[in-house]
């Protein structure tokens, strides 16, 4: 039997504070997978630079992380643009970065959308067909990231682009398959052990735990561990020794991906 293998995956450069006191650089450690903040809710030409260089560094795969350009909201909020308007926000986003990362000799691999943009993907058809050809507008070879079983990722199969199915180690899942709004007690895990009980039973199990004692089936390529979430670097690490001690290969999206 083949062993189950999963990327780990983090959203970084999005603040020039978690760049400089290292906290970035920790989360890197323990993941497979960087989606880099590039210009749309947040991150500039530095944040940018000094990610893709801690990913070379460490070794981690490199994508971008393209949101609504709302800097003000984080991203957080959906925006009401035209889809081309939108379409054309989303290549410069990912060009800037791929320029970037081309002139450090790193090679993009996938793009993941942020926040209230990829959630609005799953919801609408002409928000998920913006994305992907924003992303064959840049390279067609890039993975695009969705939420596992999400609309989104027929969306972009259509348009013959590589997808991940994407589950969260560090959000907790309604009956319907959503992620619990942050709004809400209990949607961060912030607890280590909980996060890589999580992550394991969807790796190896494929199906997360309920409140109500229920579980919901989960087929997933790669997981996600978000860097605001409280004590990010320390769920990521013992997401990722659980992993390991379980026998569960840890690689990078262009591994288990194609």
């Amino acid at each position: 039997m083949k062993a189950a293998s999963i990327d780990i995956n983090a959203d970084l450069g999005e603040s020039p504070e978690s760049l400089a006191n290292g906290a970035d650089s920790e989360l890197m450690r323990h993941i497979t997978s960087a989606s880099i903040a590039c210009g749309g809710h947040a991150g500039d030409a530095w944040t940018m630079e000094r990610t893709l260089e801690l990913a070379k560094e460490l070794g981690v795969a490199a994508g971008a992380h393209p949101g609504y350009p709302d800097p003000a909201n984080f991203g957080r909020v959906e925006l009401a643009i035209a889809a081309a308007d939108l379409e054309t926000s989303l290549r410069e986003q990912i060009a800037t970065l791929a320029r970037a990362a081309d002139r450090l000799g790193v090679r993009l691999n996938h793009v993941k959308p942020h926040g209230a943009l990829y959630h609005a993907a799953n919801r609408h058809h002409e928000v998920a067909l913006a994305i992907g050809h924003a992303v064959m507008a840049v390279d067609s070879k890039l993975i695009v990231v969705g939420q596992a079983g999400s609309p989104s990722l027929d969306s972009w199969r259509s348009l013959g682009l590589l997808c991940a199915e994407e589950a969260f180690a560090d959000r907790m899942y309604e009956r319907g398959g959503a992620l619990r709004q942050r709004k809400f007690p209990g949607a961060l895990l912030e607890d280590p052990e909980r996060a890589a009980k999580q992550a394991l039973d969807i790796a190896v199990r494929h199906r997360v735990n309920l409140d109500d004692g229920s579980e919901l089936s989960l087929t997933a390529q790669t997981l996600c561990i978000h860097s605001d979430t409280p004590g990010a670097a320390a769920i990521a690490r013992t997401v990722s020794e659980r992993l390991k001690a379980a026998g569960v290969q840890i690689c990078a999206l262009s591994a288990v991906s194609g």
